[in-house]
């Protein structure tokens, strides 16, 4: 979902509980600063995250978050579970309830979990028209060859859903384990695929989305928040 915007009048004047031709007045005396800079129009947008002062006191500073964190099995991707405990229980920041969950694992699955407030960032990682790259570490229960190479690479057909999944990179690592990269998410795509060379997934594991790499200095369960840069590899 897109972050919510609104007029900068409105929401002056709601804070402040004025009319919109005091707020016109304000913009004219040159009393209002949005992100640093004069504002002007009473039109102009700002949404959770502006930085709003009037009068050089700050009406409004709600920072976005963005968390890496380093799921462990057994965790839940959701906000509360019953049974289990989930990815946010895992959280030491006092801002943990604010943050929602950027791309679900499966309780099986370990690895690269994103979290944000911020729900322009996670659309933009989310969307499946971004096609943004993940990768996985599978350990099989049986060995795997090069046939699996182009089986991946050429798409599998999915009947249940009447589809048939975008080419995918497979890597052979070792007799038992493969890196693989997806495209898109589909309900447990990987474990699937694999299935139709009867070969059960014991292990799932993501380390990377796009250009971001798990931490690997993050022990299961540990999370910390992204830097600048970090941030940056999805807003291009």
């Amino acid at each position: 979902m897109s972050l919510a915007t609104q007029r900068l009048d409105s929401f002056l004047a709601k804070h402040c509980g004025i009319s919109k031709r005091n707020v016109r007045l304000m913009l004219a005396q040159k009393r209002v600063l949005v992100d640093g800079q004069l504002a002007a129009n009473i039109e102009q947008q700002v949404n959770k995250f502006s930085l709003i002062a009037l009068d050089e006191e700050v009406i409004q500073n709600n920072p976005a978050y963005y968390v890496m964190l380093h799921k462990p099995v057994g965790g839940v991707c959701a906000t509360k579970d019953d049974k289990h405990s989930t990815v946010i229980d895992l959280l030491p920041y006092d801002f943990k309830e604010q943050l929602h969950i950027v791309g679900r694992l499966d309780l099986n699955t370990s690895g690269l979990v994103l979290l944000t407030n911020d729900s322009r960032w996670s659309e933009a990682i989310t969307q499946p028209s971004q096609k943004i790259e993940k990768t996985y570490q599978v350990t099989l229960q049986n060995p795997i060859d090069e046939s699996y190479i182009k089986a991946f690479a050429e798409g599998m057909y999915f009947g249940y859903e009447n589809v048939t999944t975008l080419p995918a990179k497979l890597r052979i690592l070792d007799t038992h384990v493969a890196e693989v990269k997806l495209r898109e998410g589909k309900y447990h795509q990987i474990k699937r695929m694999f299935g139709r060379f009867r070969n059960p997934v014991i292990a799932l594991h993501r380390s990377q989305i796009g250009d971001l790499v798990l931490n690997t200095e993050l022990s299961s369960g540990q999370s910390r928040l992204l830097t600048d840069s970090e941030v940056c590899l999805f807003t291009k």
